[in-house]
């Protein structure tokens, strides 16, 4: 059993103590997969991969008794998490190309620029849902390519499969989303 999967099953049993272990235990590797991701994406927009990791942290830690099956399920999850921020994010700064609300202003940590368009992100964003519901594990592995920036051996260690078939589920994924985004979106690379 892992440390994460320990402390993970610790603070399920309200071990207090357990969710601060917990997070210097993955705040490495939530805030390298998070600069990643970030480094990717498309110019002109700035969202630093620290507050990502920290935005993200909120809502895992938010869920009312999480029963966590493991790191892999954990690590899905901060996936989710951080797609679900990136896509928040994506639709308020559309929400003020049209005018609406008040600009929102960012603490800067780099100029980290992202090189994916807002249309882009909330068009894949759309196309995971419908995606998820036809294949769940392709839409899992999407998720942390595309919005997490994971390499198809990080993605196979975190969902505990074989490299070859996370392969199988990225190649599919990625024609699958071409087909319904209809070629709009170029995505990220292999």
């Amino acid at each position: 059993m892992s440390d994460v999967t320990r402390i993970l099953e610790q603070v399920h049993d309200g071990d207090s103590s357990a969710a601060p272990e917990l997070f210097s235990l993955i705040y490495d590797e939530l805030r390298k997969l998070a600069a990643h991701k970030m480094a990717c994406e498309a110019p002109g927009q700035t969202l630093q991969p620290t507050a990502l990791v920290h935005e993200a942290w909120l809502k895992l830690a938010g869920a009312e008794r999480q029963q966590w099956r493991g790191r892999a399920h954990f690590f899905g999850a901060a996936a989710e998490a951080m797609r679900r921020i990136l896509i928040d994010r994506s639709r308020r700064k559309a929400a003020l190309k049209r005018g609406e609300g008040i600009p929102l202003e960012e603490l800067r940590e780099s100029q980290i620029e992202l090189q994916a368009p807002d249309d882009e992100v909330l068009a894949v964003h759309e196309a995971i849902d419908l995606l998820e519901r036809e294949e769940p594990m392709a839409a899992q592995v999407v998720k942390l390519r595309y919005f997490v920036g994971m390499t198809i051996p990080e993605i196979a260690d975190a969902i505990e499969i074989s490299p070859r078939m996370v392969d199988r589920h990225w190649a599919f994924a990625r024609a699958w989303l071409k087909s319904a985004i209809g070629g709009e979106a170029g995505g990220p690379s292999s």
